[in-house]
């Protein structure tokens, strides 16, 4: 007898078998409602890429604080001795003397009568050293200049110094016995009063929004699935789970945006749209940019001497003794080579023997701390530049290839506390007030889904934050960037 229609390949057995001529593929599409045997389903997912993640960054190295306005402002303080970059040297052709100009923008002259300066030149690697003669204090542009006599019986020119780009600082002064500091020449001349001065910085927020939906229909279509997210929620969800992982993605994006925010310079000539019209707000990496420090091309094989370039540079600022490094993959395996490399026992590219190994275990070839000089480094991967949806997908040319962080503290004014406290240089500032608190919303919308507050059969999952990243004392950071 033959069917009508003939649906497939299905012969009926009389027994129950297993058989070529009774079986249904489960994705045999129209004819999967005659199947005889269903196949084995999983019910688990199975987590191909690991834990997905990619925010923890900041609460590692920050803290959080609330704030009320729509810009947050810190002030950090300048240097503490007087000195010039970049300066013209002329002789005046009295007393071997010559006329000091400093030629940066936005400096002023501060140097008194009576101060003891040293002169370098950078080209020729020339010393001298004198005495300040006479002084016109002020803004360069209002003709802010000093004039110094050298100590040596020779022009500065003579002693190797040139016309121009010297660095002169202030290490001192000298005054002959009886003399007081008045409005006269010479020994009795006036002193400039040097105020103390700071520089400061301003950073605004951004509001980041994202919403997941789901239709009431959808909501009636139960189909289970056995999960274990990375925010610790495990057992059986349907339609939650994507709501579960929109949480997810929108908490990284509240740290994706706090490391790579960018100030939009464009927003005021994109007045026809308003997306482009936004302020942007500053990120980490373009904070360390615009004043911190960019060390390009840092490889194993130039290792310690590009390192100990870092060091020195590092001497030159803050000089933090507790830093960390967050670096992406080949960047971390080029400071093991680099460590391996000056270890004893390093033979054949294997430090065997060292650090604890042995012949019964293991080889041990990462370093997860190290000490170099006065500093201390402590070391682990960063999973956002390794991670193939975000900074691990190209390596090279001006990519991001770690950061190191001090680990200090430094001390900042807090509005709701009222007082000085101290805090990480990297914090959030979150929008927050008595009313409403921004650092992290969630509501529900729609009709659906427990929802009643409109006709849209459906529910919407809302997530909004409003928040910037104060970078303070960025000249203490350092970013690793690709070549």
């Amino acid at each position: 007898m033959s069917l009508s229609p003939q649906f497939g390949s299905i012969v009926p057995s009389p027994i129950q078998t297993p058989s070529p001529s009774a079986y249904l593929a489960f994705n045999g599409g129209a004819n999967d409602f005659a199947q005889q045997y269903l196949p084995e389903i999983y019910e688990q997912e199975v987590e191909r890429y690991g834990n997905r993640t990619l925010s923890g960054f900041l609460r590692m190295v920050g803290a959080e604080m609330p704030m009320t306005s729509d810009q947050v402002i810190w002030s950090e303080q300048n240097r503490l001795h007087i000195s010039y970059d970049a300066c013209t040297v002329v002789a005046t052709g009295a007393n071997n003397a010559a006329t000091v100009t400093p030629t940066v923008a936005g400096v002023s002259v501060v140097v008194s009568v009576n101060d003891t300066v040293v002169l370098l030149d950078p080209v020729s690697g020339a010393e001298a050293k004198g005495i300040v003669i006479s002084s016109t204090p002020g803004p360069i542009a209002g003709g802010g200049l000093f004039v110094v006599q050298p100590f040596a019986n020779a022009t500065f020119a003579a002693q190797g110094i040139g016309a121009t780009g010297v660095k002169v600082f202030v290490y001192g002064s000298d005054y002959t016995k009886g003399t007081t500091i008045g409005a006269g020449v010479g020994n009795s001349a006036a002193r400039v009063s040097v105020d103390p001065s700071f520089t400061q910085f301003s950073n605004s927020p951004v509001i980041i929004r994202d919403q997941y939906v789901v239709t009431g229909s959808d909501m009636a279509q139960i189909g289970w699935v056995e999960v274990a997210t990375e925010d610790g929620a495990s057992g059986y969800l349907w339609y939650l789970k994507a709501e579960s992982e929109t949480r997810l993605r929108f908490e990284d994006y509240l740290e994706m945006a706090m490391v790579e925010g960018e100030l939009n310079v464009n927003a005021a000539a994109a007045a026809n749209y308003v997306q482009a019209n936004l302020p942007g707000t500053q990120g980490l990496f373009a904070a360390i940019r615009a004043r911190g420090n960019v060390e390009v091309g840092f490889t194993a094989a130039a290792g310690l001497d590009n390192f100990d370039a870092i060091l020195k540079n590092l001497d030159t600022q803050g000089a933090i003794e507790e830093n960390m490094l967050f670096l992406q993959r080949q960047t971390s395996l080029d400071f093991d080579d680099m460590l391996a490399s000056i270890s004893g026992g390093f033979a054949g590219g294997t430090a065997f023997g060292l650090f604890e190994n042995s012949e019964e275990m293991a080889l041990n070839l990462g370093f997860s701390g190290f000490r170099r000089g006065s500093y201390d480094f402590y070391k682990t991967d960063w999973k956002y530049l390794n991670d193939a949806s975000t900074r691990g997908a190209i390596v090279g040319v001006n990519s991001i290839e770690g950061v190191l962080v001090p680990a200090g503290t430094s001390t900042v004014y807090d509005q709701i506390l009222g007082t000085n406290i101290r805090r990480p240089f990297l914090h959030v500032r979150y929008r927050a007030s008595q009313g409403d608190d921004r650092r992290m919303k969630s509501w529900l919308t729609g009709g659906a889904g427990g929802a009643m507050t409109s006709t849209l059969d459906a529910m919407q999952v809302n997530f909004l934050s409003e928040r910037c990243l104060v970078t303070q004392a960025a000249n203490n950071f350092v970013l690793f960037q690709g070549i």
